[in-house]
C-alpha cells in the first residue's frame, strides 16, 4: 500500500498529476481542491495517497490534506460511489460545502457533480449524516495553482479538458468555462476551472 509521496512536481494535467519520487514517475488523480494548492513545476510536493484497485486497473488518488484523503475515503464507502465519483465531488465541493449540503439535505446541489443522479444524492445524504460535521475545514482561501511558463497556453482548453476528465459533458464544460472567461477575463486555466467548480457549488 503506498500512504504517501514525497518528490517533485513534474507535470500538471488535471486532475492527473506526475510526481517524480527519485527518479521514479508516478501517476496520480488529485481532485481540484488539491491541485489548487501544488507548489509550482519543478518544487517539491508531498501528497497523502490512496491506492484504488479493480479488477482492470490500479490508481493512486492524491491529496494535500489527509483530512481529503479520510473524506475521499468516506465517500468511496457509500453505495454507488466510486474513487471517479468521489473525485468529482470533491473537485465541486470542499468539506464544508459538502457537509452543509448533507445537513441541509441539499439533493439539488449534489446532482450538479457530474455522474451523482438523485438517488445517488439522497444516499450521500443518508450515509454521510453522522460523518460530516461542520468543521471540516475551509476552503475559501485556497491559492491557485502556479502557471507553467509556456507562451501561447490554451486555457479555455485546458480548462475544458480538465472539467471533462472530471465527468462533465464537453458542451456543458464549455458553457462552464465560457461564463469564467466572462468573469474574470484573461484567467489562467486553473483559475477558470475554480470559478467554472464554483458556479457549480451550493450558494
Amino acid at each position: 500500500m503506498i500512504g504517501r509521496l514525497t518528490g517533485t512536481l513534474a507535470a500538471v494535467q488535471p486532475p492527473l498529476l506526475l510526481v517524480d519520487v527519485q527518479g521514479v514517475g508516478y501517476e496520480v488523480l488529485a481532485p481540484m481542491t488539491t491541485i489548487f494548492e501544488l507548489p509550482a513545476l519543478g518544487q517539491s510536493v508531498q501528497l497523502h495517497t490512496h491506492l484504488a484497485v479493480s479488477e482492470t486497473a490500479q490508481q493512486l488518488y492524491g491529496f494535500i490534506r489527509d483530512g481529503d484523503r479520510k473524506l475521499f475515503r468516506t465517500l468511496i464507502k457509500v453505495s454507488g460511489v466510486g474513487p471517479k465519483m468521489a473525485l468529482a465531488i470533491l473537485s465541486g465541493l470542499d468539506g464544508t460545502a459538502l457537509a452543509r449540503c448533507v445537513s441541509e439535505d441539499n439533493v439539488a446541489a449534489l446532482v450538479k457533480v457530474p455522474g451523482v443522479g438523485k438517488k445517488t444524492a439522497e444516499r450521500l445524504i443518508v450515509e454521510l449524516r453522522d460523518k460530516l460535521t461542520p468543521d471540516f475545514g475551509d476552503a475559501n482561501d485556497i491559492p491557485l495553482m502556479a502557471a507553467a511558463a509556456e507562451p501561447k497556453v490554451d486555457h479555455t482548453g485546458e480548462a475544458e479538458s480538465a472539467l471533462a476528465a472530471l465527468g462533465y459533458k464537453p458542451s456543458e464544460a464549455s458553457k462552464m468555462v465560457a461564463r469564467a472567461s466572462k468573469e474574470q477575463p484573461g484567467a489562467d486555466s486553473a483559475a477558470l476551472i475554480r470559478l467554472a467548480l464554483k458556479g457549480m457549488a451550493p450558494a
